[in-house]
């Protein structure tokens, strides 16, 4: 079951190639939201490498942290923000549900989806770019990442609904059992603990767990459950938590 867990985290969230899984049922599904976070470790190294790259040769700070998060969004196919734009259109098409839906359904971003992902962006580069202004941009980078795919053990625990009947929203939403997404939410804050000032480490992973939680609630509210874009919005929100409290 791990197994086949570990290559459906590698193979949904990142470009890395592995085997397809032998079987997906929930017990698969979920296992892979819990590694989620193993399956983003090379995507961290990808962007401390970038950062302490640019460190090394005098790049702006600003412009370092634009290739990391770019190449973390190459190295997972743009995911999290395909879906963190289709959420924002979605949420801001209509207040009658299947309505919205649909317009997340569709796939092609639109005003509201755009601003968004650029605000959000903005965010998390701008954010990152003070970190390493700050001394500790390699540290924050690699925590983001890792601690935004985490979040989605939270958004995928016992009692969170499918917003559908089918996609991978179905499929995974309810799958991990609360003591396992509270886990992986204990090592995740442990760990930034180590890698950053202690305090500092533990805010940015609560700052990231409160950011992507306020989003999923509103899309509980507002779309009945979670869809595979919703999931995807709450990972980058999560990491615009993470690197703003890793800022100073």
């Amino acid at each position: 079951m791990i197994v086949d867990a570990l290559k459906m985290a590698f193979g949904t969230l990142t470009t890395v190639r592995v085997p397809a899984p032998g079987v997906i049922d929930r017990r698969v599904a979920g296992g892979a939201m819990v590694l989620a976070p193993v399956a983003a470790v090379p995507l961290a190294a990808v962007a401390a490498v970038i950062v302490y790259s640019g460190e090394l040769i005098g790049l702006p700070s600003f412009a370092s942290a634009a290739l990391a998060l770019g190449a973390v969004a190459l190295g997972s196919r743009g995911l999290h923000l395909d879906g963190l734009a289709d959420t924002a259109d979605g949420l801001g098409a209509s207040y009658d549900r299947a309505r919205a839906l649909e317009v997340m359904r569709r796939g092609d971003s639109g005003p509201t989806g755009i601003a968004t992902l650029v605000l959000v962006l903005l965010v998390q580069t701008g954010a990152l770019s003070g970190a390493i202004t700050a001394g500790h941009g390699i540290a924050a980078a690699a925590i983001a990442v890792v601690a935004g795919r985490g979040v989605l053990s939270l958004c995928c625990a016992r009692g969170v609904p499918s917003a559908r009947p089918e996609g991978l929203g179905a499929t995974v939403a309810g799958s991990v059992p609360v003591w396992a997404a509270a886990a992986v939410f204990v090592v995740l804050a442990g760990s930034a603990a180590l890698v950053l000032p202690w305090w500092q480490g533990l805010v940015a992973v609560v700052v990231g767990y409160l950011a992507a939680s306020a989003l999923l609630a509103r899309c509980v509210q507002r779309l009945g459950g979670v869809t595979g874009d919703v999931l995807g919005g709450c990972v980058e929100v999560a990491v615009a938590g993470v690197l703003l409290a890793s800022s100073f």
